[in-house]
């Protein structure tokens, strides 16, 4: 009972995250380019052949970039909700595109994977929990503020992204014009540091055990500002920072709490 996971990156530079139970895989976005997910999956020692899924939240070009010739080199079928999918502008492969709807679940060789509506400035944004034997991971980055369906999902989770994306007092002080400070507060935009702590200490569940800190702003938030604030109030629960700047280690998610970090061997592919 446990699933394996890592950020590939985080943030606005481009978004894409892996799940797997251990046999196949699934990517949460395709962000980066393909090249640049190749790069980085085999200096982690991740396979790309045993990714069986490529899940869109929402169709803004840092989780999509890389989404069309993913699916198309490696014969990865692409699941998105028709409005996304009309507003991307991606074409896939008819074989490889995957329609689906709000809440609806989706089995992908075990794992279940649960789509729900969220606030954030895209056509139809979704985010997703992955599942599988008990173990729940979820995945809630570009959110405007939080809802009803986030605390829930939240509350099932052994792990979770969840974006931290700015700090309040330097995105006041800092170079973006006022109309795109506005946008990214204004509830549709992105989850503060204290937005992001309020929920999370309102809704982890006893179970928890990992929280990664996703899609930090470059201008207007710091990695161990972040880090800090959220490990003051953390208790048990292991606190990262999902990079801008590259990827992540890959964490076992276990439904017992066990505590591990698979140091990923030279070469070696899984």
């Amino acid at each position: 009972m446990s699933l394996y996971t890592a950020s590939i990156n985080s943030g606005s530079n481009g978004n894409c995250y892996y799940i797997s139970n251990g046999k196949d895989a699934l990517l949460i976005d395709a962000g980066l380019s393909c090249r640049e997910t190749e790069i980085r999956m085999k200096k982690m020692g991740l396979a790309i052949g045993k990714v069986r899924a490529l899940f869109i939240t929402h169709e803004h070009t840092d989780h999509i970039k890389g989404a069309q010739l993913l699916s198309s080199r490696y014969k990865i079928p692409v699941y998105l909700n028709h409005k996304t999918h009309y507003t991307s502008h991606l074409k896939f492969k008819p074989e490889l595109y995957r329609r689906i709807e709000q809440a609806e679940v989706i089995d992908v060789h075990g794992m279940t994977v649960t789509g729900f509506s969220k606030l954030h400035d895209a056509a139809d944004p979704i985010s997703f929990t992955v599942g599988y034997e008990g173990v729940n991971i979820g995945v809630y980055t570009d959110i405007g503020a939080p809802c009803d369906n986030l605390a829930h999902h939240m509350r099932q989770c052994h792990a979770a992204y969840l974006e931290a994306n700015y700090d309040e007092e330097m995105l006041e002080n800092g170079r973006y014009p006022q109309h795109l400070k506005d946008r990214i507060r204004g509830g549709y935009g992105h989850l503060s540091n204290k937005q992001a702590l309020d929920f999370f200490l309102t809704h982890r569940p006893q179970h928890m055990t990992h929280l990664f800190l996703a899609h930090l702003s470059r201008d207007n938030n710091n990695p161990e500002l972040a880090l800090n604030l959220f490990r003051q109030h953390a208790g048990n629960v292991q606190v990262h920072v999902a990079s801008r700047y590259g990827h992540s280690d890959v964490y076992h998610i276990t439904a017992d709490g066990t505590p591990a970090t698979r140091k990923v061997q030279q070469g070696v592919l899984w």
